[in-house]
């Protein structure tokens, strides 16, 4: 393990401070403050006030459609995190975090998507007016962005491990990471599954969820068996059925992210058996 990428995951984790929340807490203050302004007239409302503005960027960005579609696969933590599973090894405090953040999310987002019931835009509109890649999604369940939220769980995780210390640095990196996790996020939109305000909500919540993981994990070290090497053979088991899952993505849509996440995966698992072969030798 590397020692010194860890303690500086460690070290950036424990000065992330809690008022980084606020903007994210306004912003949906203002969505709650709207959903009980409307009342009963919520869901019409909210599809209306961004009818336009979804088919302007769904036709905008679905003119990359294999692009569009690569990219919504990264809100797929089954397609993203084998993209950073090496630090499983190198940073195990990241994948601490993470999963930590990713168990809420799961509960999170679906008891929004269960409270709001929004239906996805292909059972409001006419399927022949927009642009779907892939399956079609027409259930109640439009309400955030569950892909939104995962994505953004890896980006901010990964944007507060790795922050730089000077101010500068600090704003090229933050910038970069929420641009390419809004590229990520807004892709949702791109193959017709979701509104734009999905999309900002999921990605507000996502940040929200991973700050809490964090700033939780800095108080109860609950996943610390992450970096013990005796649990490797468990990782390689898991790493082996997730490799067979993303091989099976493969066949079913032959996608370039199902690739590069497939070959992550095995970098990853040769890693591992190399290291628990060393200890045991």
């Amino acid at each position: 393990m590397n020692s010194n990428l860890n303690n500086k995951v460690i070290y950036n984790f424990f000065n992330v401070k809690l008022h980084l929340l606020i903007p994210s807490f306004i912003l949906l203050f203002l969505l709650f403050s709207f959903i009980n302004y409307i009342g009963e007239e919520f869901t019409t409302t909210y599809i209306n006030v961004q009818k336009d503005l979804f088919f302007y960027l769904n036709h905008s960005l679905s003119k990359f459609p294999n692009l569009q579609f690569n990219l919504t696969q990264l809100g797929d933590v089954l397609v993203f995190f084998p993209f950073i599973a090496f630090f499983i090894v190198n940073a195990p405090k990241l994948w601490e975090a993470l999963l930590t953040s990713s168990i809420i999310s799961l509960l999170v987002s679906f008891t929004l998507k269960k409270l709001f019931a929004v239906p996805r835009p292909a059972a409001m509109f006419d399927n022949d007016s927009f642009v779907i890649v892939g399956k079609t999604l027409s259930g109640q369940t439009s309400l955030p962005s569950g892909h939104s939220i995962a994505t953004f769980i890896v980006i901010t995780t990964l944007l507060f491990a790795f922050m730089p210390k000077k101010s500068m640095h600090k704003i090229i990196w933050s910038s970069c990471v929420v641009f390419l996790g809004l590229i990520i996020s807004f892709s949702r939109v791109g193959v017709g599954a979701h509104y734009p305000l999905d999309v900002l909500f999921g990605s507000a919540i996502g940040y929200i969820i991973a700050i809490l993981g964090i700033k939780f994990n800095n108080k109860v070290n609950w996943l610390s068996c992450i970096k013990n090497k005796k649990y490797y053979p468990v990782f390689i088991l898991i790493l082996i059925i997730w490799t067979v899952l993303i091989t099976k993505k493969i066949l079913e849509n032959n996608l370039l992210v199902f690739y590069v996440s497939l070959v992550s995966l095995v970098i990853t698992l040769s890693l591992i058996i190399r290291l628990s072969y060393v200890k045991k030798n």
